[in-house]
């Protein structure tokens, strides 16, 4: 009887049905061991984020022993691997706005109405298609996106403005912002997509047409999850790597000419990281600072995307 008792997941006990012992066990081990998994699984983040800052931290503080912090952050000039090195990062965190800035000029307004139209107006069996095309363009190789803008639009904005170089920042820019739509469209469409329908039925009621509805209800109240698909894409464009290598080339040049190359924080760590420069050198060790500058700026924007969230969140 107790063994039947401990197989079966209910049992009979003065008439009322109930969960037998056995059955209360097993549930009670298996929440144990999957709250134990989901503990070591968020410590391994933790982790791994304690350790990079500790290596950058401690690599970054080699480097900043022999450069003042004044010289870092106020030289226009980054020549480290020249003989009369510079060491100012203003060319690099100049380069990596302005591309980062074309690519969000891009990226945002096409994929806010992009979402906006596969939330409120596209026919369902439309979306269902659209929603893996955009992922699969989210999963192209970012070195075949560098050679897109430099071996295709690159010539041909060429044709149109005068004195365009051949590794320049506009094109890097402008193929970063389609590159970065489908991280734009899919969480602003979740977002959208998650406003309760009970708000579009009441703006509705009050005879809004179906477009004033999705910008004036829909669109305000699905701020905050917009707001985090522009902080993450932000933060994407700032880490890219490759287009940026390879369209705007891995000269560090301090100028707001976006007809001209430079070198962004992260293609100047690629060129470093090649394996020529003698390591534990000086020069080797700016790819430390340079790692630690990026990390700041993307903490910058992570924590002033929270900060909106914060500010615009709406609770239903």
């Amino acid at each position: 009887m107790a063994e039947s008792q401990t197989a079966s997941p209910a049992v009979l006990v003065s008439g009322a049905i109930t969960a037998s012992p056995g059955f209360l066990l097993r549930r009670r081990i298996i929440g144990e061991v999957m709250r134990a998994l989901l503990f070591l699984a968020g410590s391994v983040s933790v982790l791994t984020t304690i350790g990079i800052l500790y290596v950058l931290i401690s690599e970054s503080a080699v480097f900043f022993a022999h450069v003042p912090l004044k010289e870092f952050l106020t030289d226009t000039m980054w020549t480290p691997l020249f003989a009369d090195p510079h060491f100012g990062i203003l060319p690099l965190v100049t380069a990596t706005l302005l591309v980062s800035g074309v690519a969000l000029m891009v990226a945002i307004p096409l994929g806010t109405v992009l979402a906006l139209y596969l939330s409120e107006f596209a026919p369902p069996r439309l979306r269902e298609m659209a929603k893996p095309v955009l992922e699969l363009l989210a999963g192209v190789p970012t070195v075949v996106y560098g050679y897109f803008a430099l071996l295709f639009v690159t010539p041909l904005l060429q044709k149109i403005i005068p004195g365009l170089s051949g590794f320049n920042m506009l094109s890097a820019g402008l193929v970063m912002g389609v590159m970065i739509i489908p991280y734009v469209v899919s969480l602003s469409e979740d977002a959208m997509r998650a406003v309760p329908d009970s708000l579009r039925e009441g703006a509705f009621a009050l005879g809004f047409s179906r477009l004033r509805t999705a910008l004036r209800v829909v669109l305000p109240a699905a701020l905050s999850g917009i707001t985090a698909a522009y902080i993450l894409s932000m933060s994407r464009a700032v880490g890219e790597t490759m287009v940026v290598a390879i369209a705007a080339g891995q000269n560090p040049n301090f100028t707001f000419d976006l007809r001209e190359g430079a070198a962004t924080m992260t293609a100047y760590i690629v060129q470093v990281s090649l394996g020529d420069v003698p390591h534990g050198s000086l020069a080797y060790q700016t790819i430390f600072a340079v790692g630690m500058a990026l990390f700041v700026i993307t903490l910058v924007f992570n924590m002033l995307g929270f900060a909106l969230r914060r500010r615009f969140r709406e609770v239903y």
